[in-house]
């Protein structure tokens, strides 16, 4: 069992406010203690309780339902009791105080899950998963981050770490033997091996990314010339009047936010003024906030105005300097013509370009697809479980070392430097489920969580 705070805790461990029920957990060595003096007695062993919950005089909080979970058997592994009671602030306010009067402390956030990973009740990935879990904001993130809570995730990477362990156990060995002079290195068994590790490992970072995106969704940017129909792009994408649309030029001055889910996808849609020369210095500031947010965006869209130009099949649009400029690097950009409407063009792709009607609709859906296969999600959850952003670092990292290793075995027949790099890749590997994490990281992750988890 690994070491944690030998104080027990507590919190509520239901959302503020007002409701039919709100529970208190407590966990720690004095959970027997306190569960005595507050009821009377220590309830049976996981059987909900029907109980009275008393101060220091013996006068009644209130009555609920009690559930004691004894230690190792717990979400912690410490003895463990939940008081259900009346969803009252004030009700919940005094009993919380009646029960840090017996010892506890207010725990800290996500401290009852960190509780449980110090004591190998739950390894960090699935800890995450808890909090991921509780901020889903699709049915499809709810059901990736339950398949990492209930150890998917984590038994893929300790499925790679378990063959990588075995190939270096193999090369080390051999390196041992050397003066045998063997050309272990010419085996096909280990090319094999490695190959097949590094096949597995990209499947996983592939479910990573889709279930990195269910979590932290995208930010898509519009941004183009005055009065080409971003403000109602924008409006049909959130299925709603959430901009102002006019035909003056220049209608949007400051940047206009939008949260959707796009099957499943959060996607943050930023409107943005348009782009011209102008002395206006309302105009002009929100011009400069419109490319201030490029440094955001996962994907650009650059919206033209066909009718201007006339159906111009050939006609390619030239991406503005501000966006090549200002946009970080490997930012996709989707050109798209907006009006087709009143040049009677067709809706659809061509030569990579989008030809859409904002106003009627035409094409929009076309460009809801492109979207989501610019960003690289599939739309479909099973298999994909949740992942953060640490795991795509973790997983890069893996991926970098084995491609070294391939490199070392097939070019420099170097056994020691293949074997350094398996190692490498195994170190990154076993930081995302915790097994060689630093202090400082398990307190950023757990103080990200709510209190009471």
């Amino acid at each position: 069992m690994k070491h944690a705070d030998a104080d027990t805790i507590a919190a509520v461990a239901t959302p503020p406010g007002r409701g039919g029920v709100s529970i208190i957990r407590i966990s720690g060595d004095k959970v027997r203690r306190i569960a005595e003096a507050v009821l009377g007695n220590l309830p049976a062993p996981r059987y909900a309780t029907h109980s009275v919950f008393m101060n220091e005089s013996g006068a009644i909080i209130d009555d609920g339902v009690a559930i004691f979970f004894p230690g190792p058997n717990s979400f912690t592994g410490e003895d463990v009791i939940e008081l259900q009671g009346h969803g009252s602030p004030v009700v919940m306010d005094m009993l919380l105080n009646r029960v840090y009067s017996l010892g506890a402390r207010p725990a800290r956030p996500g401290e009852f899950s960190e509780r449980a990973f110090l004591n190998d009740k739950l390894d960090l990935a699935q800890a995450e998963a808890i909090a991921d879990l509780i901020d889903s904001h699709s049915e499809q993130a709810a059901r990736s981050a339950m398949r990492s809570l209930h150890g998917e995730f984590s038994q893929m990477i300790s499925a790679l770490v378990n063959g990588l362990v075995e190939l270096r156990v193999y090369i080390e060995a051999a390196l041992d033997f050397a003066e045998e002079e063997i050309d272990y290195l010419a085996n096909d068994d280990v090319t094999r091996r490695l190959d097949a590790l590094q096949a597995q490992l990209a499947s996983v970072i592939s479910g990573a990314r889709q279930g990195s995106l269910l979590r932290e969704g995208a930010v898509v940017v519009i941004i183009g010339e005055p009065n080409v129909g971003k403000s109602t792009l924008l409006n049909r994408l959130a299925g709603r009047e959430a901009a102002i649309v006019t035909e003056i030029p220049g209608t949007t001055r400051d940047v206009l936010m939008e949260d959707i889910l796009l099957d499943g996808l959060p996607l943050r849609i930023i409107d943005t003024a348009g782009l011209r020369e102008t002395d206006d210095p309302v105009e002009l500031e929100g011009i400069r906030r419109a490319r201030a947010e490029l440094d955001t965006a996962s994907l650009v869209l650059w919206i033209a105005d066909r009718a201007s130009r006339g159906a111009e099949t050939q006609l390619i649009i030239k991406t503005p300097p501000v966006i090549e400029k200002n946009r970080p690097e490997n930012v996709p950009v989707i050109k798209v013509w907006n009006k087709i409407d009143l040049v009677n063009e067709a809706a659809g792709m061509r030569d990579e370009e989008w030809f859409i009607s904002a106003k009627t609709g035409a094409g929009v859906e076309v460009l809801r697809d492109s979207l989501k296969s610019r960003l690289g999600y599939h739309g479909d959850a099973e298999g994909v479980y949740m992942a953060r952003r640490r795991h795509l670092t973790a997983l890069a990292a893996a991926a970098e070392a084995l491609q070294r290793a391939s490199e070392q075995l097939h070019r420099d027949r170097a056994g020691e430097l293949v074997a350094e790099e398996l190692r490498r890749a195994q170190h990154a590997l076993t930081e995302i489920t915790g097994e060689f994490t630093a202090d400082d990281l398990l307190g950023e992750i757990f103080s990200s969580f709510c209190i009471g988890k």
